[in-house]
């Protein structure tokens, strides 16, 4: 149990002193300390590019090319991407829609004419319509925004990023978006004076060779909005077009999308066109993404941070009232009585004391109990990392992929602490003896990552079934399964070794060479665990609905200072309740409070792996196939898996912090 106590406290105060610093607004995202905007001078020709199809009902994400778009004249090429990228399915490839600064288009531009569809591949397009998947395009990093009328509310917009492939009609007929108006928003800034300010440092040279253009302006890009419009095009009159020509067409320039006319049918081709409007926006680059990161419900989020307050406070009170007075004044009656004379007495005064030959005897299945802790403790050591530096702006939207990269790294390095911990708890246990340690050190190093890679790797099988771009490639695959062998094992065989050759804590108390006899229940103590889980749950789980939504439905969550509080208040709560049933079991003489420690804060996970099934039935209504279904499953599992370790970590320590005191306390003859 090393460190166990004192990283508890540190815990808590980092997580205070952060949250104090990080008191800016939720959705106000910065960017890390030297990225600067793209500037772009009038005439500077740019492009944008392309992002896997998505689907709010389908989890699985296809290329963009796999339905008959338009290819770019030279080709189409990979973006370079990061670990997150890829193993969030972006795809993100070179596209033909091509852009000249403040250069409005007067007429739609002609993108191709496709060959005519084959039966196979109309049916294709007539499918992903049908499962709503969505067409992703990104400027500047930015992806395209859509505004759509709220149907309840004419007056509010609802707004949502792509577009969709196309629409089924009332009449049954399947057409596709083949006209998109893109508007793209530009800040301007005269880039003298932040030119004049940043004289004296390293970047002054660049900024001065870039910005000598027409009066030392430059625009950037704060703003990327489509319109998509199905607009029916003569295939012969298009035939000798070549791209980027201009196309005369009334429907295309009003571009009304409630008016459908270009039809999905077999051995007829598409026609492809675009057009670009340029708008000077007031809205400055740093504060691009907030139309992106701005979340409903921030009253909701305050609610549900009010509420766990007011169940943390009224939990600490019965721990402090209660649990210490009473601890106090059993301490101080039984040294009151003291001596043989008093000791029927004693009994009735103060149950716990009389296992105190048994409190700190070596529990059931001692290695899978280390391991769990030492896996809780690096789960939760990566998920306040995460958290911090996100909620201080440091995992920018703008860098695709940053907040999973940062996970992955974090989880591999904190290696070091689960081995730490697995070890020191089973030397702290074993009273010293650090033999076996390395079977404790190997088993921590593949007991969660084993069956997180297990899962991982069923579901990609899924989705290279499948051809989703959700599939890890070949190389990335091994990529990981080498990080877990070379980087993870090896830390945390060295943080076990650090623990083995470490101080352990010493038991104020000796276990007795024969176990005392546990009184029979009336109630099984493991009722009072599951109820347990219920005062924890009560203050995640408004902030789990946020979650759930962010990862099933497409929705962006970037309120990481509310989950900050969160997460405190969660911890906080976990500790209570186990340190509660903890001393309830030792108050009727029941010793064996290691696992009940453990899962009293640990079954919190049932609770949300309960609410996940809630979440699947009333929430995910249009969840499309058993694939996807597999992919919620198996990945919600896992997050449950997840918490339990954490929690049950939390509470295992807060435990042995509380009966370590108290035993220490009193003095036994």
């Amino acid at each position: 149990m090393v460190s166990l106590c004192a990283s508890t406290t540190t815990i808590y105060a980092f997580l205070v002193i952060l949250f104090i610093h990080s008191g800016h607004s939720p959705t106000a995202a910065f960017y890390l300390p030297g990225s600067y905007p793209q500037r772009y001078r009038p005439g500077d020709t740019f492009a944008a590019k392309v992002n896997s199809l998505t689907s709010p009902s389908s989890k699985l994400p296809y290329p963009y090319y796999s339905l008959p778009f338009c290819a770019p004249q030279h080709g189409v090429r990979h973006a370079a991407e990061s670990l997150g990228e890829l193993l969030l399915g972006d795809r993100i490839e070179t596209s033909p829609y091509r852009f000249s600064m403040l250069n409005n288009t007067a007429s739609p531009l002609f993108l191709c004419r496709t060959d005519p569809l084959s039966p196979g591949t109309a049916e294709l397009i007539k499918s992903r319509i049908d499962d709503a998947y969505q067409v992703n395009i990104l400027l500047d990093t930015l992806p395209v925004m859509r505004y759509v009328k709220n149907p309840v509310a004419p007056d509010v917009l609802l707004r949502s990023t792509g577009f969709p492939v196309g629409v089924r009609a009332d009449d049954g007929e399947y057409y596709v978006y083949n006209h998109i108006k893109l508007t793209v928003l530009v800040n301007k800034q005269n880039t003298t004076t932040r030119v004049e300010t940043l004289m004296a440092t390293a970047d002054g040279a660049d900024l001065i060779s870039f910005t000598g253009g027409k009066e030392g302006c430059g625009y950037t890009v704060v703003g990327f909005e489509v319109v998509p419009c199905s607009v029916e095009y003569d295939a012969a009159a298009v035939k000798n077009k070549t791209m980027y020509d201009e196309i005369t067409s009334k429907a295309a320039t009003g571009c009304d999308p409630s008016v459908v006319s270009m039809r999905v049918q077999d051995n007829s081709p598409l026609v492809y066109s675009y057009e670009v409007a340029f708008i000077e926006s007031s809205v400055e680059w740093p504060s691009r993404w907030d139309a992106y990161l701005e979340m409903g419900g921030a009253k909701v989020h305050w609610f549900s941070i009010l509420n766990s307050m007011v169940v943390v406070s009224f939990l600490a009170a019965i721990v402090l009232v209660i649990l210490l007075r009473t601890v106090r004044r059993d301490l101080a009656q039984y040294e009151e009585l003291g001596g043989s004379e008093s000791g029927a007495h004693a009994d009735e005064l103060a149950g716990w004391k009389l296992v105190a030959g048994d409190v700190f005897r070596e529990p059931s299945h001692p290695v899978l109990l280390c391991v769990l802790v030492g896996d809780g403790v690096r789960i939760l050591g990566m998920g306040v990392v995460t958290i911090v530096f996100a909620a201080l702006g440091f995992m920018s939207p703008a860098c695709r992929g940053a907040l999973v990269t940062g996970m992955l790294c974090l989880y591999l390095v904190l290696g070091v602490a689960a081995g730490y911990t697995s070890v020191g708890v089973w030397k702290t246990v074993r009273q010293g003896e650090a033999a076996g340690w390395k079977s404790v050190a190997w088993r921590a190093s593949f007991a969660f990552p084993g069956v997180g890679f297990t899962v991982f790797t069923v579901l990609n099988c899924v989705l290279w079934y499948n051809g989703s771009t959700g599939a890890v490639p070949l190389l990335l695959f091994v990529v990981i399964l080498l990080l877990w062998f070379f980087v993870s094992v090896p830390l945390t065989l060295a943080g076990g070794l650090l623990a083995s050759r470490g101080r352990h804590i010493e038991f104020p108390v000796r276990a007795n060479k024969i176990a005392r006899q546990v009184p029979a229940a009336q109630c099984s103590p493991w009722v009072f665990v599951a109820v347990a889980g219920t005062l924890p749950f009560g203050t995640l789980f408004i902030e789990l609905f946020f979650i759930m939504s962010s990862l099933w439905l497409g929705r962006v969550y970037y309120v990481f200072g509310f989950l900050l509080v969160v997460l405190a208040l969660l911890v906080t709560v976990c500790a209570e309740v186990s340190v509660v049933l903890t001393y309830m079991g030792l108050c009727v003489e029941d010793w064996r409070w290691w696992w009940r420690a453990f899962f009293a804060s640990g079954s919190v996970a049932l609770y949300t792996l309960g609410y996940a099934v809630y979440y699947l039935v009333f929430e995910l209504h249009s969840l499309a196939g058993p694939v996807s279904a597999a992919l919620y499953v198996g990945y919600s599992l896992l997050m449950a898996l997840a918490v339990m370790l954490a929690t049950g970590a939390v509470g295992l320590g807060a435990s042995f912090c509380f009966v370590h005191y108290l035993f220490s306390t009193v003095k036994l003859d």
